[in-house]
């Protein structure tokens, strides 16, 4: 239960926390989704590890995802067999410890011809080089998909792929561009909170016990013969931490990093995808609740799906700098019209239907003239010393994704451990995550939960929150019924003690970490102009802000929106729009 001796807020005890014991087995830099696997699985061992993210967590690339737990089926073609076998045995691991925000998603691939792609194919796979795009057809769809079923079975519990003609596949699809001559349909998985599953991941880390500790907002800013200087962000405070092992999990900004840490080094290459979110049933509806997965006319395998009630359509693959912000240009929300039009020619899109947008660099290795599609998204792990911190080994990650963060982690968690001389004591294999423990996956089971809970918060109100924290649900209830779950008067979907909970638990310091990463009240176009003042009123109360620090957060959320993801904020009478994603000067 959390006390009113926490407004100060949880995020800055944190910090203070490790600025009182500074010393630590390993230090981790960087809280995306496989930073916090890492702390997890070492947590889990019993070493004392201290992870720091200058950011919120999961504000990165981590947040920047396609919201998918896929076998990568594409990396077949570039020849990256042990990715597939185990990007497919995590994604199934996945629908079993974390089924609360894990689901399967059922995948169809629109097909256009035969034989075409039949030639080109093998110099792709050869050379990695795009050369003249040339639209796979039917045949090598077939081998692709055959072997990755061969891959995918898990026992029988994941269906096999299923070929269907043009008229069986516009029965089931009839909006599909009728030029199709056949369809493929497989199953992948979504997830459709990827930043909520990340805070699970966390605080499973940190229930291990006081051994495991993080903050958020703390930068790393150099290293010395006395430890790695971090900063705190908030309020500029410095410290310094000592470590046995330093590991470097900062995603695309991992070279920038080690700079900061005295280590010149070239790893990375990542390239920027975007994504926008669209408010458009009749879109929603063509889908019939599945992924559309293909290749567009450029060569780039694309998608459109169907997320919380609205449509995701994603994503473009271009070279980038990660010192520059990210965002999803005029010229990406054309290219994504584009590809609606070329799966279903009669569904009218307009700027006026995005909701939200989004743009993040993934964190590649370096592929000087290779193509972005080709790069590698496998990982490795490089060791360094470094000269002025004589006896540490840093650990720089190259790579990653967020269906293989549980093996990531592992494999980085033992490449710790054999350095510190442990041996490891717990396996997360199978391990359920977060609100993924004792969730009921059938319906008599969630029957049986649903009725334990009613009585004290309502049947509805109780399926509400166990769809939105999994089993942690049952906290967010204590919370709730001790402090009067009043629902917030611009929004029914949420109360206040509600929102008052995940600031005081799960390290909120901006009012932005709430709207993008607490809630998808943003992601889904939820959120208006008087709903943002009330929820800045319940932060300022539960974290004790100031009226100017209020005043701040708001002014600052509502240009981020507008300069991060264009989002133009609305009154209550209307929906945040995207103004039409007029330049941002």
């Amino acid at each position: 239960m959390v006390t009113q001796s926490r407004k100060t807020g949880a995020a800055r005890e944190n910090v203070r926390g490790i600025a009182d014991r500074p010393n630590a087995q390993v230090l981790i830099i960087g809280g995306g989704i496989n930073g916090i696997s890492t702390f997890r699985d070492l947590a889990l061992q019993g070493v004392d590890v201290v992870l720091v993210e200058r950011g919120d967590y999961v504000s990165g690339a981590s947040s920047a995802s396609s919201h998918m737990i896929h076998g990568g089926i594409r990396y077949l073609e570039n020849g990256e067999f042990r990715l597939v076998r185990e990007s497919v045995q995590e994604r199934n691991g996945l629908l079993r410890t974390a089924p609360h925000y894990v689901k399967p998603l059922k995948t169809t691939v629109p097909i256009f011809s035969t034989f075409s792609g039949i030639v080109a194919a093998p110099l792709r796979f050869l050379t990695h080089k795009q050369g003249t795009p040339k639209e796979r057809g039917a045949l090598l769809i077939k081998t692709g998909l055959t072997l990755y079923d061969s891959f995918s079975r898990d026992g029988g519990s994941v269906p096999r792929h299923e070929f269907r003609g043009r008229k069986e596949s516009l029965r089931q699809l009839p909006k599909l561009n009728p030029g199709i001559k056949y369809t493929a349909t497989y199953f992948d998985a979504s997830v459709h909170d990827p930043e909520r599953l990340a805070l699970d991941v966390l605080h499973d880390g940190l229930a291990t016990g006081s051994h495991a500790r993080s903050a958020n907002y703390v930068e790393a800013i150099g290293m010395g013969a006395d430890g790695v200087r971090l900063r705190d962000l908030l309020d500029g405070t410095e410290f310094t931490v000592t470590a046995d092992v330093v590991v470097n999990t900062s995603g695309p900004w991992t070279d920038l990093t080690n700079d900061a840490l005295g280590l010149a080094t070239a790893y990375m290459g990542g390239t920027k995808g975007s994504h926008i979110v669209l408010d458009h049933p009749e879109l929603l509806a063509a889908l019939d609740g599945r992924e559309l997965f293909f290749e567009h006319s450029d060569g780039r395998i694309v998608l459109i799906y169907p997320l919380a009630g609205r449509v995701l359509v994603g994503t473009t693959d271009i070279d980038a700098d990660p010192r520059e912000p990210s965002v999803c240009t005029d010229e990406e929300v054309d290219y994504f019209f584009d590809l609606i039009v070329h799966v279903f020619p009669e569904v009218a899109v307009d700027r006026s239907q995005i909701v939200y947008s989004f743009s993040g660099i993934r964190p590649l290795p370096k592929h000087d003239d290779t193509q972005p599609g080709f790069v590698s998204r496998d990982y490795n792990i490089v060791p360094s010393t470094i000269a002025s911190m004589p006896g540490t080994t840093l650990l720089s990650l190259v790579g990653g994704k967020w269906t293989t963060f549980r093996a990531l982690g592992e494999h980085l968690g033992n490449e710790v451990l054999e350095l510190l001389g442990l041996t490891r004591t717990v396996s997360t294999v199978g391990l359920a995550i977060g609100g993924g423990v004792g969730y009921p996956t059938t319906d008599a089971a969630r029957r049986v939960w649903l009725a334990s809970h009613s009585d004290e918060i309502g049947a509805e109100r109780a399926q509400q929150l166990l769809e939105r924290y999994g089993t942690r649900a049952e906290s967010v209830i204590e919370y709730s019924v001790e402090h009067g779950d009043t629902a917030l008067e611009h929004s029914s979907e949420y109360s206040r003690p509600e929102i008052e909970f995940l600031a005081r638990t799960e390290s909120v310091v901006h009012l932005v970490d709430l709207l993008l990463r607490r809630t998808n009240l943003v992601f889904r176009g939820a959120l208006t102009t008087e709903l943002l003042d009330e929820l800045a009123d319940v932060l300022a109360g539960a974290l004790g802000w100031t009226p100017q620090r209020r005043d701040e957060e708001v002014r600052d959320s509502v240009e981020f929106l507008r300069t991060a993801h264009r989002v133009s904020l609305a009154a209550s009478s209307g929906e945040p729009s995207l103004a039409a994603l007029t330049a941002v000067e």
